[in-house]
Order: structure tokens, then sequence, then C-alpha cells
């Protein structure tokens, strides 16, 4: 059968997902008396992983424990009005309900035009997908009359020694991290969310990341990280709300309203420089990280989750963890008891053509109340941890991430309708 002219026309086509999609996307979940209406979440009963609701005080993907794999997307914003991101973010939002519930983004067109949904997650299920967007300080120009409604603490990171940052892995405008127990869920989100973005948002950049790095409820096991270490061990936990109040989510002391109930999201791509590391001797990689590779307790103690006692010594008064090994160089007592939510994930994207070594490390995530933690944390390691000289530090990025979606609210809208 022949395919009619119009449709291989490469414009026309694009044209008509972004039409379509969402023209679609929006009658298919209905607008009723000025609010969204949700979509049911509940997950088929033979479904192993229920669903994660996208509403809430917050939005899912902080305190949620974390999944194993994970798609973070960064946009550069195409549109020139303010109307069309505030759009582009309730279809996004209607989106992230129907991706969460297992369901494709809208509903089915006819086969003269093309699906609302890619389908390659058709049939998977929810498998515990969540998407957490945020906003960029590129965001808050003059482009849309933001200015006045950027946070005082939103801004670019400082340069740090071990940073060989690529400008096009940095930044962006929004993000899109989305994260489940499968990767071709959360790969099926970012892309269907990117697709209903065509004409407003273009793709930045995009990291896919594998095994996630920590464990961020009590009831986790605590992963291994590239290393072979257990990663995550004394990260905060979701089931210790105080600690979340207090290190994790904005405040009243934030300048912005609009931002309190959400949280700041850092992300810096970490290559580690693995060959170097498997050739270290099994002792001095345990000196490094100040735990034992086997079972992850500390080099004072005997199972994981004894206590990193940082003041015992030898039998000549040497520190029994060294001063500069990774556990007490990250650890609180040496950051005036800052702390991060970390949810960290491998990646493996390949050879550098440079040097035939894998690149491959962490993309390390974390969440906090304020950036300023992480800097105070990074500022400390970049200079005595003794693992820097395993890491290049290639992409770096902020950005703040707004409350949870309220019932007939939308992503974004404290901030958009403020």
């Amino acid at each position: 059968m022949t395919t009619p002219d119009r449709r291989d026309d490469p414009d026309r086509r694009d044209d008509a997902v972004v039409r379509l999609s969402r023209r679609q996307l929006l009658a298919g979940s209905a607008l009723a008396a000025g609010g969204l209406v949700a979509v049911a979440a509940a997950s088929s009963p033979a479904e192993a992983i229920p669903a994660v609701p996208i509403r809430g005080p917050h939005q899912a993907g902080i305190a949620t424990p974390a999944q194993d794999r994970l798609v973070f997307a960064a946009f550069d914003v195409t549109a020139t009005t303010l109307d069309a991101l505030r759009e582009l973010c309730v279809a996004w939002t209607l989106a992230a309900e129907r991706l969460a519930a297992g369901q494709p983004v809208g509903p089915p067109l006819n086969a003269w035009e093309p699906p609302s949904d890619t389908g390659e997650a058709d049939g998977l299920g929810p498998s515990g997908l969540t998407i957490t967007v945020g906003f960029g300080e590129s965001l808050f120009d003059d482009r849309f009359g933001l200015a006045r409604r950027r946070p005082g603490a939103l801004a670019a990171l400082p340069a740090f020694p071990g940073d060989d940052l690529d400008p096009a892995r940095s930044g962006g405008d929004l993000c899109v991290q989305a994260c489940a127990d499968d990767e071709q869920v959360a790969f099926h989100a970012v892309r269907n969310l990117a697709r209903l973005g065509i004409g407003t948002v273009a793709l930045r950049w995009l990291q896919v990341g594998f095994s996630r790095t920590s464990s961020t409820t009590s009831d986790q096991v605590t992963p291994r990280n590239l290393l072979g270490f257990k990663d995550g061990t004394d990260n905060l936990k979701a089931d210790d709300p105080g600690a979340f109040d207090r290190f994790v989510w904005v405040g009243d002391e934030t300048d912005q309203p609009w931002l309190r109930g959400g949280s700041y999201l850092v992300a810096r791509r970490i290559r580690t420089h693995l060959e170097e590391w498997a050739a270290t001797p099994l002792e001095a990689q345990q000196d490094v990280i100040g735990r034992f590779k086997g079972s992850g307790a500390p080099l004072t103690g005997r199972s994981e989750h004894d206590p990193v006692e940082l003041t015992a010594t030898g039998p000549r008064g040497v520190p029994i963890i060294p001063l500069d090994a990774h556990v007490r160089v990250a650890g609180p007592s040496e950051n005036a008891g800052t702390r991060l939510l970390r949810r960290g994930y491998s990646f493996a994207d390949g050879v550098d053509p440079r040097t035939l070594e894998l690149d491959a490390g962490l993309f390390f995530i974390c969440f906090q109340r304020d950036p300023g933690q992480f800097v105070r944390v990074q500022s400390n390691l970049a200079i005595n941890d003794a693992l820097r000289t395993y890491l290049t530090h290639t992409s770096s990025s902020v950005f703040a991430c707004p409350p949870g979606v309220p019932p007939g609210g939308y992503l974004g809208s404290t901030l958009f309708d403020a």
C-alpha cells in the first residue's frame, strides 16, 4: 500500500505530533471546572511494583524509595511566551499522571495520524515510575518575566578543583528526572515528555543511569557502586521526616514562597578512573573509602551499620580511619553538620577515544533545602578526599524543584500562577 505524499513530509509530520499529542492528551484527560481531573494510579493486581501517585505536598522521586533505573534530561525552552511554558507544564502533568499509572500518555488515534504514545512501555506497568521536574537558573532571565521570582539560592555552582566540565552536558532551563525499576519505562517517560514538548522545549542533554548508588529508606539493601564498595549506608532516610524537614525541604527561610515544600536538585556527572582504581591494592582502596570492601563495615567496626568511630586510633596513635578517608571527609562532623539526600546512579557511556578507557562512573544527584549544603561538602571533598585522585567531574547543574502537585494544580503552578 502506498503511503500518501502528505505524510512523507517531515515538517508536516512533526507539526502533527505536536498538535495531536497535546490536543488528544488534554481531551483524553479532560479539564474540569478549571482544574485537572486526576487519572487513577492504581496498579493491576498482576503487577509486582505499584504506581506512585504524582500528587501530594512534595514531588515524587525525592522521598520515594530509590528505584533501580534513571533517565535524566535537561531541556532549553524554545518558546517565547510564558503561556506556552505554562501549557507545557499542564500537559506534562497530565502525561505524568498517566505514565505513573502505567498508561499511555494519550488515547489511541486513528491509523492516519501518528500515535499519541510511542508504545515501547506497553504492558510493562507502572514499574514504580516517578517524574520530578526542576527549573534552572537560566529560566529566570528576561524571556518570560520570571526574573523577580528567581530564588536567591538558585545559582551556578562555583568551580571546584577536579572539575573538567562540559557545557553541553551542564545546565538547562528545565530538567526531568525519571526513575523506575524498569529502564524502558523510565526512557519511555522522558521520550514522550520530550515529544510533547516539541515546539516549546528542545532536549539539551540526557543521562541514563543504572544501579542506584544509595539507599533512601531503612529497609533498602545498600547497593554497591562501580568501585565495588557499598554506597549510601549513612544516607538520609525517608522514614526520618524530621531530617527531611531540616535538610531537604525548602521552608519559610526561602525568599520565594512558591518554592516552599520543594527542594534543590544538584546533578554532577563524575567520571571514575576505574582502570586505575582496579590496579590499587585492596588495603589502599579500603583506606581511601574508610570501609571494608566486603562487608561495608567502617574500618572501626565489623558490620555495615556499626558507628563510624573517627576518633579511634591504632597502636601508635594513628587514626584507624585515615584523615583523608572518604567516609570521614564526606561526613557531617567534618562539614558543620551538613547532610544531603543522595539519589545517584552508576553510568557507562562507552569508551573515551582519547584514553581508550571506560567512560563510566557516578551520575551524582542530591537534594537539599539550599545548594549551599552541597557547596560546603564538595569544597571539602575536592581538597581533602583521598578518592578525588580517581575522579573527574564532567558536568554540573542546579535546579529548583517546586513542591508537589495539589488537587486541581499542575507541575510548577506555584511559580507560574503566583
